[in-house]
């Protein structure tokens, strides 16, 4: 797998990476399901710029809470905040990466890829309702596999979680009790299973529980050698986690379509589209109080568009099409300034 050699200079099981601190360091905390790639590109970014980057990797409700508290320069969150809420709180919302969340299962004889599932009966075993590997449902889905009459066992995350969000928002998309029952949000109330802290807790406790299954972002799955699950996705198909698999889900958004670009991207169409896709969002303030701090971060996002495409797609996620970059450095040049009204961010063109 790609992913392999792409993160040495940083560990999945970390809470943050930690560069050695200057004055322009950039701080940031949120989500765990871009912890990877951040880490990659702050590695990159602190070598070639001298400036570091101390991102907490605590999920996205606690990067909300961070950057409301005015702790951080930016949080990121994997849940889009609505315009009403970025306008309330004065924060401009803007897209960095995308990537996909996938089902893990820790199932003897049974290779990563070899299952298929689809979104009803995940949101029947995330229910309670599915209990066992060798449900009808599930035999039926898998007619060439030797399922075990085994109990499933259920991990979710315990925190606030983008990830969750997403999940939860593609369950109530494919299964009306979901959505009565449970519904979306970064924390709900689960009916069934355990739960770990961060992608990180998610993927160890997958890991090390027989007869378990989980959801994770892919780099995740690949970085702990889950056993990930094939997908039928909204036009029927069954396709397998993959970045093209991604991008076609991706394909389509219309991101002017949503304050702050917070365009969800579960259950879309097409043969190819991987039916779990979703994308990741920073949140800074219009006007910040540390310029300094959020002039540099600003600086090292945008050097993360235009130089960290290749790092991102060798972790399997996929960059932000070049329109949408354009998009958001002109919002950063109008909408995100000092307290003179003069902006943060130069547009060049």
């Amino acid at each position: 797998m790609r992913f392999i050699h792409a993160i040495a200079a940083a560990s999945l099981a970390a809470a943050a990476f930690v560069v050695p601190a200057s004055a322009a360091d950039i701080s940031g905390a949120g989500a765990t399901f871009p912890y990877p790639v951040y880490a990659k590109w702050a590695d990159a970014y602190k070598r070639e710029t001298g400036v570091g980057l101390n991102y907490q990797s605590i999920g996205s409700g606690g990067g909300i809470k961070q950057i409301q508290a005015k702790t951080v320069t930016f949080g990121a969150s994997d849940a889009p905040l609505k315009g009403e809420e970025l306008q309330k709180l004065g924060l401009v919302q803007f897209p960095m990466v995308m990537g996909g969340i996938v089902p893990v299962v820790n199932l003897d004889g049974v290779k990563a890829g070899d299952l298929v599932i689809d979104g009803p009966a995940l949101a029947k075993i995330f229910l309670g309702e599915i209990k066992s590997w060798d449900d009808p449902v599930l035999i039926k889905l898998n007619p060439s596999i030797k399922l075990p009459k085994q109990a499933i066992a259920i991990v979710h995350r315990s925190d606030g979680s983008g990830t969750t969000f997403n999940f939860s928002y593609y369950l109530s998309e494919v299964s009306a009790d979901w959505k009565s029952k449970v519904g979306t949000s970064t924390a709900v109330e689960w009916p069934a299973g355990i739960g770990a802290k961060g992608n990180e807790g998610v993927a160890n406790n997958v890991a090390n529980t027989k007869g378990s299954i989980g959801y994770v972002e892919y780099a995740y799955a690949l970085q702990n050698k889950l056993t990930f699950t094939k997908m039928v996705n909204k036009a029927g198909k069954t396709v397998a986690p993959t970045s093209e698999a991604f991008q076609a889900a991706a394909a389509n958004a219309d991101w002017s379509s949503q304050p702050g670009y917070g365009v969800i991207l579960a259950n879309q169409p097409g043969d190819q589209s991987w039916p779990m896709t979703a994308a990741t969002w920073i949140l800074m303030y219009a006007k910040p109080q540390d310029v300094a701090s959020a002039t540099e971060a600003l600086k090292f996002f945008a050097w993360a568009y235009d130089k960290g495409a290749k790092m991102a797609e060798d972790l399997d996620y996929i960059p932000m099409p070049a329109a949408v970059v354009g998009s958001v450095k002109k919002t950063w040049g109008s909408e995100i300034k000092d307290a003179s009204g003069k902006p943060l961010f130069a547009v060049t063109n």
